[in-house]
């Protein structure tokens, strides 16, 4: 079934916005407030695009949340889990965010700009309100704001020829989640070595909204040797790769102990981080459910609209979170949240979406080993 979504000034228009619609963006979705291109009509040849050659994604609804000031370092620190301390300038860290009860509120990137300066480079909720409310109540001496930055993703395996045509061999040195300020013929950015698929790639954070559609136009030009081509977040890639989608993977309530960020979580921290008690308690118990691979059987599935309930002998496991077909491992996957007691390898579950009936296991991660070559 197809909608149609009433465009009007309340849900933003990116910078690049013109840009993907005259490029051919057929679909899009609601992220922070904003239009997010997903589709250009051919998802299989997205995804080849991506996993064989390079391509470019208006991202400019992963917003930045900007924490300047004498206490900048100091919030930071307060409002993740993760030891940030000794973070140098010029790198990037993917943390959670949790409220007081160890609850995962959002899972951004953290940029170290400067010694007090620092973007957070959020998932789809509203954490420019709590890091505002968090900064308030604890008297912080510190400006938290949404300021004029836009990314735009270029990736898959030749990104890094198409950035270094228009910035220098110097990006080929970056390390995964550093990143440089420069200028591209006068447009302010920070070039990140970063992106949401495992294939490679960067992105480039705009830093004046007003040159959106010079960039756009630039980054397409530098890669047309490659036969660059406008995408979008990979909807298959992703699950293949196994990361995470804050929202569509997870529960209001989800811990990260849940979800796969454990790892993030330091609990031997001398000081005190929100929801550092709850985090330990959690961590003691073990979590009640857990985030793991499916494949299952059945025609080509291409997406769910809505969780699906999970089964295991009849008896409510949990549920499907997200599905689709794998043109690498040939068979549906997708990722499930379940209850602990059910998510051994080999578990079998049985359900139902959009009419029809699925029997599938729980397999291990990532869904599609990182070195199997593209089969089409």
């Amino acid at each position: 079934m197809s909608y149609q979504i009433a465009m009007g000034p309340r849900e933003r228009k990116s910078p690049f916005f013109d840009r993907t619609v005259s490029d051919g963006a057929t679909a899009m979705t609601i992220y922070n407030q904003m239009f997010m291109p997903v589709s250009y009509g051919n998802a299989l040849a997205e995804y080849n695009k991506l996993m064989e050659g390079v391509s470019m994604w208006d991202v400019a609804a992963q917003r930045q949340v900007q924490i300047e000031g004498q206490d900048a370092e100091r919030l930071v620190r307060y409002i993740t889990p993760r030891n940030l301390k000794g973070c140098p300038v010029g790198k990037g860290n993917y943390v959670p965010i949790c409220d007081h009860e160890g609850r995962l509120l959002n899972d951004p990137v953290v940029l170290r700009l400067e010694k007090q300066k620092f973007w957070l480079s959020i998932s789809d909720s509203d954490i420019l309100l709590w890091v505002r409310a968090i900064a308030k109540e604890g008297k912080y001496n510190v400006v938290v704001s949404e300021p004029d930055v836009s990314p735009l993703a270029i990736q898959g395996p030749k990104a890094v020829d198409v950035v270094a045509d228009l910035f220098g061999d110097w990006i080929r040195n970056l390390k995964y989640f550093w990143f440089k300020e420069t200028e591209l013929d006068g447009i302010p950015l920070v070039v990140a070595r970063s992106g949401w698929s495992k294939q490679g790639g960067y992105e480039l954070y705009l830093c004046d909204g007003t040159r959106g559609p010079t960039l756009w136009d630039k980054v397409k030009e530098a890669g047309k040797p490659y036969e660059i081509g406008p995408g979008a977040p990979n909807y298959i890639e992703r699950l293949e790769s196994g990361l995470l989608s804050f929202g569509a993977d997870t529960h209001p309530d989800s811990t990260p102990f849940e979800v796969g960020m454990g790892k993030f979580v330091d609990l031997d921290r001398e000081d005190e981080f929100i929801g550092k008690q709850a985090l330990i308690r959690l961590s003691k118990d073990g979590p009640k459910r857990k985030l793991v691979g499916i494949i299952f059987d059945g025609d080509p599935v291409t997406f769910n609209e809505h969780p699906w309930v999970a089964r295991v002998d009849g008896t409510i496991a949990g549920t499907i979170r997200s599905v689709c077909y794998s043109p690498r491992r040939k068979s549906n996957i997708g990722f499930a949240l379940l209850e602990t007691l059910y998510t051994e390898l080999g578990t079998k579950l049985e359900f139902k979406g959009e009419g029809r009936s699925f029997k599938g296991e729980v397999v291990a991660q990532p869904l599609v080993d990182p070195i199997t070559s593209i089969l089409i």
